[in-house]
């Protein structure tokens, strides 16, 4: 990374989850099988998080974070998320990792007791970090391509595209050769199963001694191909969903009332290949429209310009472990990209709440929309009751809480008070305790 005379304000630091075994998920609507993160994948994710302590948490680094407590955690200035859908355990474990080598045991974390002896954290001060999972029934930010059936429209129209079908066609031969290798799977360019491969190669070695020296490196080339067609279409739910929630947390650093210095979010790769396609890096760096690696990272800085005027943001990333942090352009231009620049280049295509999803995917069943749909007509008919009886219109109001809120505003609606509020990115989650067991996860690639 540059140094420059700018202070850095803080950090959003987006990171794909660690090595973890096999999985699949289905080729169009992208719902997943169950996997767990290897010892690998937490080394991945330990080391990412020193890497950036060094960069962001380290004193005399020319990118250290200013104002920030780089010894013990502050609380308040740290706020860390991670997607409990798709790859489930793997993707929360994998922030528990990266946290470990971001904030480190200390010996100073201790406590006094009333009887006057001291108490020092256990294993070493270790330093427990909130994580806020996000349950995609509950909030659809880091997932919003599931149970949309938008998406599930757009990714069909892509597999019967003419460039796709040529693409198939020009990839036949190779994908013949491939089934002695992938233990009676059938493959195909809507089904490339790259992820299977990869996780062989890693782990069997048997499989990685008999597989061709060229055939990872061409697989993922079209599942590269196959994944960002996919996701960095007009229907980039991906970006589209997460975005809300990064501007919130980068106009949060930059406000110098507010304490936020440092926020993660631990992910799948999806939202990287939509966020590249609509901040343009990928068009100005055609090498990342593609999967991006294991314990990949984006780090968007929030800088303050020593010339003085706005915050800017400078778009750094890491494709995986052993790569080093690049700085890289955005939005058609060169340089460090002002914070308003990127706020109004990516607005128009927001989905700013759980409502907003449920109309553009038009889903009326699923992640809430049923409840949605059951309170705003339960709302509309007690204002219709109301003019009837009293002269005197109540409008309905929108919706878009999730869970327990949920259920009861539909109740409330029933007496003519329903009051949903949107709560995709209006501010910051619930933290939530979480195992960090296997559950349901996936891949397709």
């Amino acid at each position: 990374m540059a140094a420059s005379n700018d202070t850095i304000l803080g950090v959003l630091i987006l990171a794909r989850h660690g090595d973890r075994e096999g999985f699949y998920q289905d080729p169009t609507t992208y719902t997943a099988t169950t996997t767990v993160i290897t010892p690998l994948g937490t080394q991945q994710e330990f080391q990412l998080g020193q890497e950036l302590r060094s960069i962001y948490l380290n004193a005399s680094s020319p990118s250290f974070i200013s104002g920030v407590n780089g010894t013990l955690v502050n609380q308040t200035q740290v706020y860390v998320r991670a997607d409990a859908g798709g790859e489930l355990g793997v993707i929360y474990d994998s922030a528990v990792a990266l946290l470990q080598g971001l904030f480190p045991g200390n010996s100073n974390y201790t406590t006094d007791l009333a009887n006057g002896t001291t108490v020092e954290g256990a294993l070493g001060g270790y330093q427990y970090v909130p994580i806020e999972s996000v349950e995609p029934n509950e909030d659809v930010s880091l997932e919003g391509y599931t149970d949309c059936n938008t998406f599930d429209d757009w990714t069909t129209e892509f597999y019967n595209s003419p460039a796709f079908l040529q693409k198939s066609n020009e990839s036949a031969a190779f994908l013949s050769q491939l089934p002695p290798y992938l233990d009676g799977r059938p493959v195909t360019l809507e089904n490339m199963i790259y992820d299977f491969m990869n996780v062989q190669f890693i782990h069997n070695a048997a499989f990685a001694k008999a597989l061709p020296p060229t055939f990872l490196a061409q697989a993922l080339a079209l599942a590269s191909y196959h994944e960002y067609g996919v996701f960095s279409s007009p229907q980039a739910f991906a970006g589209r969903t997460i975005l809300p929630i990064m501007l919130s947390e980068l106009e949060s650093i930059a406000n110098a009332s507010n304490p936020l210095k440092l926020a993660y979010q631990s992910l799948a790769y999806k939202p990287f290949l939509s966020l590249f396609n609509m901040t343009g890096v990928a068009q100005q760096n055609p090498e990342l429209a593609g999967i991006v690696n294991y314990a990949a990272a984006v780090a968007l800085e929030v800088r303050q310009p020593s010339s003085g005027g706005e915050p800017v943001i400078r778009f750094n990333f890491k494709n995986g472990t052993g790569q080093e942090f690049v700085t890289y352009n955005f939005l058609g231009t060169t340089g460090d990209v002002p914070l308003s620049a990127l706020v109004n280049h990516v607005n128009p295509a927001l989905i700013n709440s759980t409502a907003d999803w449920c109309t553009v995917c038009n889903n009326t069943q699923d992640r809430g929309c049923g409840a949605l749909a059951l309170a705003a007509s339960q709302a509309s008919a007690a204002a219709v009751k109301a003019n009837v009886g009293h002269h005197q219109r109540i409008s309905p109001v929108g919706a878009g809480f999730l869970g327990a809120g949920l259920t009861l505003a539909v109740f409330l609606a029933m007496f003519g008070v329903l009051a949903f509020v949107g709560v995709l990115t209006v501010g910051r989650g619930r933290s939530k305790a979480r195992s960090t067991g296997s559950k349901d996860s996936e891949e397709k690639a």
